[in-house]
């Protein structure tokens, strides 16, 4: 099943459409490349503002419309490419972040 996400970035809060069409806010945590692929990652932020703890969300960046700037975003359904992308953003933010195995 693929979930198409379309959205647009305010301050690090992206918010994106799921496939309900309901909105949801995400902060913007990092853009990491991977296997010729770009991938976004993501902390849900519930709705007083806070970012949640919990799971961050990993979505791959679809082929970008450069003139209307208009970026989509898809879920990944490989697990061995999810937890590469995810120990690479670890690596990079293990200052910055706890990180619970």
């Amino acid at each position: 099943m693929e979930e198409n996400f379309e959205g647009e970035e305010l301050d690090n809060i992206v918010i994106l459409n799921d496939e309900d069409g309901n909105e949801v806010k995400f902060e913007f945590l990092d853009l990491i490349d991977f296997e010729d692929e770009e991938y976004i990652v993501l902390l849900p932020v519930n709705e007083e503002g806070d970012e949640e703890e919990g799971e961050v969300v990993i979505l791959r960046v679809e082929d970008t419309d450069e003139e209307a700037d208009e970026e989509s975003y898809v879920s990944v359904d490989d697990e061995d490419t999810l937890n590469k992308v995810f120990e690479i953003f670890k690596e990079r933010f293990k200052d910055d972040f706890d990180f619970v195995d």
